[in-house]
C-alpha cells in the first residue's frame, strides 16, 4: 500500500513498491521503477528528459529510472531520464534535501546525503556515503568518492577521493565525521596514509573502497583532487 496524494501526477510505465509517502503536486514519468518506503515531494519531478545542450529535444521515451528503497527526496527536486547511458539510478538510503539537480545520466549511491540547491552536471557518480554541501555544483562526468565531502557553495571540477574533504583554497583533508559515523575509526591511519600520501590501504575494507572509487576515476578520465 502507498499513500499518493489525489495531485500526484503518474504517466506511463511506473513501477512502485509499498509504503511509500507522495506529497501533493509531484510528478512521475515512466519507464521508472520506485522501490520501498520513500518519502517524495511535494512538488518533485521525476522523468523529464535530461537537460543536453548537444541534443535538447532528444528521444527519452525509453530512458529509464531506478530509485530504492527508503529514500527521501524533498520538495523542487527533479531527476531526469538519462541521454548517453542506459539508466539514471539512484540507490538505498538517500536524503535529496529541498532542490536538488539530479541530471541525466547520473549514478547516487546508497548513503548520499545532497543538501539543499545543489547542482549536478551530466553523467556524474556520488559514491556511498558522500556528502554534498549546500548549492555546491559537481562538474560533468566526474566522480566524488565514498565518505567524502564537498563543501558548501564548492564547484568540484574534479574527482574527489573516498574519505577526503574538498574546500576550495584549501588543501586536501580528512573527513572524520563520516570517519565516525560510518564506524571506521580503526582504519584512521590507513585512511590518513592514503588520503595524504596515496599509500596503498592494507585492510580489505579500505582496499575494496579505494579499488573500487579508482575504477570508476580511471573511467571517468578526470583530474583528481
Amino acid at each position: 500500500m502507498n499513500d499518493i496524494h489525489e495531485s500526484v501526477t503518474i504517466e506511463g510505465d511506473v513501477k512502485l513498491g509499498i509504503g511509500n509517502k507522495i506529497y501533493p503536486n509531484t510528478i512521475i514519468y515512466g519507464p521508472t521503477e520506485i522501490g520501498d518506503n520513500n518519502i517524495i515531494g511535494p512538488n518533485v519531478v521525476i522523468g523529464m528528459f535530461g537537460q543536453d545542450t548537444r541534443n535538447p529535444r532528444y528521444d527519452a521515451s525509453s530512458g529509464y529510472i531506478k530509485i530504492g528503497n527508503n529514500n527521501i527526496i524533498r520538495e523542487f527536486t527533479s531527476i531526469q531520464k538519462p541521454c548517453y547511458r542506459d539508466i539514471t539510478e539512484l540507490g538505498n538510503d538517500i536524503y535529496l534535501m529541498q532542490s536538488v539537480h539530479i541530471p541525466h545520466d547520473a549514478i547516487v549511491e546508497d548513503k548520499v546525503v545532497i543538501t539543499p540547491m545543489c547542482v549536478l552536471a551530466g553523467i556524474t557518480r556520488i559514491m556511498e556515503g558522500a556528502n554534498l554541501g549546500m548549492s555546491c555544483t559537481i562538474n560533468q562526468f566526474n566522480v566524488i568518492g565514498q565518505y567524502s565531502i564537498v563543501a558548501t557553495g564548492a564547484a568540484a571540477m574534479k574527482n574527489v577521493k573516498p574519505f577526503s574533504r574538498h574546500i576550495p583554497g584549501k588543501g586536501i583533508s580528512i573527513n572524520e565525521y563520516a570517519i565516525k559515523k560510518y564506524g571506521f575509526e580503526k582504519f584512521s591511519e590507513e585512511i590518513s596514509n592514503y588520503v595524504f600520501d596515496n599509500k596503498r590501504p592494507t585492510s580489505h575494507e579500505i582496499s575494496s573502497i579505494v579499488e573500487k572509487f579508482e575504477r570508476y576515476h580511471l573511467e571517468s578520465n578526470r583530474l583528481l583532487y
